[in-house]
């Protein structure tokens, strides 16, 4: 598949890295999907696919002026905005994982029309405040052990910052796989690029803080009504299942596809089920086993 690499400058001044796979008449755009777009290379070659670092992330620039980040999630769906206008599309599909499953869901509530359908996996809760019960957020022990080895390593205090990066993700990524085997599978880190060694400061400071903040309301939900797949594994650590639960059962057109031992990232446990899943849900249909949430 044919790729080109730009910058799309946003009307702040920042830059956001921008890479554009295929040449299709249908447009899928992935926002921070550039670390695991290379999994979804079933996507077929009659799909554009836009993908892009968002803002303080990957090869997008560095933002030191606090203000261009205070808004969070927020802002990601405004400069999502503008790669869309930026690519000259009126009418595109949406796909996000984790925190910018979140993210989607947001945009195709601000912009519904130009939305056509929208893939979350694993996305972070509508409601950050929500306390979900035990069969809804899988608990193993395993986040509070990472969270003890992230204690030791900064004990450790270890100089270079692409080391202190890659150790941080050897133990990081045990969180986003059910089995420990398949934490390998899991490269995520990036950790030659700076944004990505100073990912959790940012994360923690802006990103988290405007989640918290969120307080959708049913008439928001109700924008969204275009077609919603939402892909969650019951022991995802990360994004608590409840959270999937809760998109599906909100927004008025989505199913929800339960992945049973899948963790954060579904598609490592059940890769036939996750891929064919989008695959069938982007041709037009909704995939065998996505089901209404009541």
């Amino acid at each position: 598949m044919t790729a080109a690499d730009e910058y799309v400058t946003i009307t702040d001044g920042v830059r956001l890295f921008v890479r554009t796979l295929g040449r299709g008449a249908t447009t899928l755009i992935v926002p921070n999907g550039l670390y695991f777009i290379d999994d979804f290379s079933f996507l077929p070659a009659d799909r554009t696919i836009v993908v892009y670092d968002v803002r303080n992330r990957g090869r997008s620039d560095t933002v030191t002026d606090r203000s261009k980040l205070a808004r969070g999630i927020l802002q990601d769906v405004d400069d999502l905005d503008a790669v869309r206008r930026h690519a000259g599309l009126d009418r595109f599909e949406l796909m996000g994982h984790s925190y910018m499953g979140l993210v989607v869901a947001l945009q195709a509530m601000r912009y519904p029309g130009h939305v056509t359908r929208v893939v979350q996996i694993g996305p972070s809760p509508p409601r950050a405040a929500t306390q979900y019960p035990p069969e809804l957020a899988f608990n193993d022990g395993t986040l509070a052990e990472v969270f003890s080895t992230f204690g030791q390593l900064q004990k450790e205090g270890i100089a270079d910052p692409e080391e202190r990066c890659r150790r941080f993700w050897s133990v990081l990524k045990c969180l986003y796989v059910t089995d420990r085997k398949d934490a390998d599978r899991v490269a995520w880190e990036r950790c030659e690029l700076p944004n990505e060694r100073n990912f959790m400061q940012y994360f923690q400071g802006e990103i988290v803080p405007s989640m918290q903040r969120l307080d959708l309301s049913p008439a928001e939900f109700a924008k969204a009504a275009m077609p919603v797949l939402t892909i969650h594994g019951r022991k995802d650590r990360s994004a608590p299942y409840g959270g999937g639960r809760d998109w599906a059962a909100q927004l008025p057109n989505a199913r929800l596809l339960t992945i049973d031992d899948g963790g954060h990232a579904p598609w490592i446990e059940a890769p036939e089920v996750v891929f064919g899943a989008v695959k069938t849900f982007l041709d037009g249909t909704w995939p065998d086993g996505a089901e209404t949430v009541e």
